[in-house]
């Protein structure tokens, strides 16, 4: 792999610009002469009018959804609070379901679904779920709760693995007018526990298990040890999938397939008020007590639509013909890229959404690139961390598959090193696919920067521009953009639709961690996003990593991703991840683990010719104090790496923290063993 980064200066404030990326990759005109947005100067005009009349703007979009009265307002803002769509009643579920059915989409598949296990010659199981299937699941699932107590205004927990029970048990809360909070199945016990009396939630929503890497994951289990922990669950709804024993508490559990399969298919929806809360989705922060983050139905409605609509540039067939798009996430439903980009956004634009179980190298490394062959996946939205490990399992599991259905890449999750990059677009998307590199968070319910696939030229590593109705800048702690190439802090300074109304039970924390630390002079706050950044010439945006990820080396503040990236963009290096560890001359020193390509042998040969490739990339002050070869990183089940954990393993601590979430603790072991050098 060559590099084509090079150095580009830094800044009086904040973060370090050492990195630039000097490839550009303009749309095809092919693709772009049949996109929503098919120029760069359809984007600026339209994006313009998004800030200057936001009114206007999302108030057009909005009518193309259905709402069972029409709004007075579309947006109230008194920082930092704002309404969209103020006395407008609609409901999430109606816009998934019965719009599409009442459209004459009844027939047509909303859900394409394949587990885990392979049944030898049989493969797979697969469910092709249709509008009017999943319409009538829906409301017997809503009518089952409701025979389970759940009322309006109640929130539900949901704790279950990615099968269509999950997205039926979403679709029915919002259909009766109950937030949901959908917990990770990743995560143990004591993380359910918080989460249930957080919410105050009496009935969860889970399963027996889960299929994950060929092994059950003992979700019911899980739920059980809560339940021991909390008086407050009174139901526990239970979806049959692994059908291994379980215990069964007759007075609390109740099986799926008894409780919904025998409920009425006719559910009314509740008329909901645009600002009712739709739903609960915690983070998971590395101390203190989880983040419930509260979006609301109307302004995150419009905001999933029509980001879903663009970015992916999302066409949906006529009524009763076969689709012109499959659209497959590859993210959990746990996580808001789940909620958003495989659930709420799509089903309102009519393009099947595939959904799957299990794992991308289950029973072998090519199984998502068996599956776009086999499904005909039109557009393909993945996170970096999953195409680093696929460059590490080698091309050839992607040359063995007919990949030509592709026509967008996306990514999500966090910054994506430009080599990554590069081999996305060159082994998946044979260079003829534009690739999305969205930039959001849980916390502002869909994407806030990303390039517009029939538009926006991109650049490896760069998330581009912000999408429509974003006012994003790079600013100081005094809310001064800053100059081009310079780092700073990442603020929204306007409302948008899909931004979070609060967290659940905490004022004081919700303005502290969003509204307090970014104020201009006149006292006006900036929604401060705690990543570090910076804009380019011409204007599109890099992001270097959360704030809290940003090291003082030798007196030079840099990101962790640029380090990184300058490690991957090495021949020989597949993944890896950058902490800081505790230096006496430095204060801080780098330590580097990296994961390497196929057949290259780890030495210390090898670990001087990455610490001089570094310096030579960033500069001398950047070569790593330490640097470990892993066969593999620490991560959590979404694909995040651990790096408290590496932090903790590189300064030599006795215990690490928290590793409830950690998908595969014998990497933690391994690392623990591990040469430093």
């Amino acid at each position: 792999m060559s590099s084509n980064i090079e150095a580009a200066g830094s800044d009086v404030f904040g973060i370090e610009s050492q990195l630039s990326e000097t490839r550009l990759f303009p749309p095809s005109p092919a693709f772009s002469g049949q996109a929503h947005i098919g120029s760069m100067e359809q984007y600026r005009t339209e994006h313009a009018r998004s800030i200057n009349d936001p009114e206007g703007f999302w108030g057009e979009i909005a009518k193309e959804l259905h709402w069972f009265k029409p709004w007075d307002k579309v947006l109230e803002w008194d920082a930092p609070d704002a309404k969209w769509f103020t006395g407008g009643t609609t409901n999430l579920s109606y816009n998934c379901l019965d719009r599409q059915v009442k459209a004459g989409r009844g027939a047509d598949t909303a859900i394409i679904w394949e587990g885990e296990p392979v049944d030898g010659a049989n493969g797979p199981e697969v469910r092709h779920i249709s509008y009017a299937e999943l319409l009538e699941e829906t409301c017997k699932c809503a009518n089952a709760l409701k025979s389970l107590g759940v009322a309006k205004g109640d929130i539900v927990t949901v704790y279950m693995p990615m099968v269509p029970e999950l997205a039926i048990a979403m679709l029915a809360c919002a259909r009766i007018g109950a937030a949901h909070s959908v917990i990770f199945g990743g995560f143990a016990a004591s993380a359910i526990v918080d989460r249930v009396v957080d919410a105050k939630s009496k009935v969860v929503i889970t399963a027996d298990g889960g299929w994950r890497r060929g092994s059950i994951v003992p979700l019911k289990d899980n739920v059980d040890a809560a339940c021991a922990q909390t008086d407050l669950v009174e139901h526990v709804l239970v979806v049959k999938r692994t059908a291994q024993d379980i215990t069964w508490d007759a007075k609390r559990d109740h099986w799926w397939h008894d409780a919904v399969d025998k409920a009425s298919d006719d559910c009314p929806c509740e008329e909901m008020d645009s600002e009712d809360l739709a739903f609960v989705l915690y983070t998971s922060g590395t101390t203190g007590k989880p983040k419930g983050i509260m979006h609301t139905t109307g302004g995150y409605m419009v905001h999933t639509y029509l980001t879903s609509k663009l970015t992916f540039d999302l066409h949906s067939s006529e009524p009763g013909t076969p689709p012109k798009q499959i659209y497959w996430c590859t993210a959990d439903i746990g996580w808001v890229t789940g909620h958003s980009y495989i659930v709420y956004g799509i089903m309102p634009n009519c393009v099947p959404t595939v959904m799957y179980e299990g794992a991308p190298n289950f029973p072998d490394s090519g199984r998502f690139w068996d599956m776009v062959e086999r499904h005909k996946v039109t557009q393909f939205y993945t996170a970096p961390t999953a195409i680093r490990a696929f460059m590490k399992w080698g091309d050839e599991w992607p040359q063995k598959h007919d990949l030509s259905s592709l026509t967008v890449l996306g990514t999500v999750g966090e910054p994506i090193n430009p080599e990554a990059w590069m081999w996305y677009h060159k082994m998946i998307g044979a260079e003829s696919c534009p690739i999305v590199d969205t930039w959001w968070q849980t916390e502002t319910g869909g994407q806030m920067i990303t390039p517009l696939p029939g538009a926006t030229p991109t650049k490896p590593g760069s998330c581009t521009l912000p999408f429509f109705g974003v006012d994003a800048a790079i600013v100081n702690e005094h809310g001064e953009e800053m100059p081009a190439n310079t780092g700073g802090l990442l603020a929204i300074r306007k409302p948008w639709p899909g931004m979070l109304r609060g967290i659940l039970g905490d004022r004081e924390r919700f303005i502290e961690t969003y509204w307090s630390t970014i104020r201009t002079k006149e006292g006006e706050p900036y929604y401060k996003a705690g990543d570090g950044a910076r804009r380019d010439d011409d204007g599109y945006f890099w992001v270097m990593g959360r704030i809290d990820d940003v090291m003082n080396i030798s007196g030079h503040r840099i990101g962790t991703m640029e380090l990184e990236s300058a490690l991957v963009s090495h021949s020989a290096v597949v993944e890896a991840a950058v902490v800081g560890v505790p230096h006496e001359i430095k204060g801080t020193g780098i330590a580097a683990f990296c994961t390497l390509a196929p057949g290259v042998t780890a030495d210390s040969a090898l670990r001087d010719t990455l610490r001089t490739h570094v310096a030579k990339e960033i500069g001398p002050f950047a070569k790593p104090d330490m640097l470990r070869f892993t066969d593999a990183l620490p991560k959590t089940r979404s694909g995040k790496i651990m790096r408290r954990l590496l932090k903790d393993i590189a300064s030599g601590a006795e215990k690490t923290g928290d590793t409830t979430t950690l998908e595969d603790y014998s990497v933690l072991a391994k690392l623990k063993e591990s040469d430093e050098g």
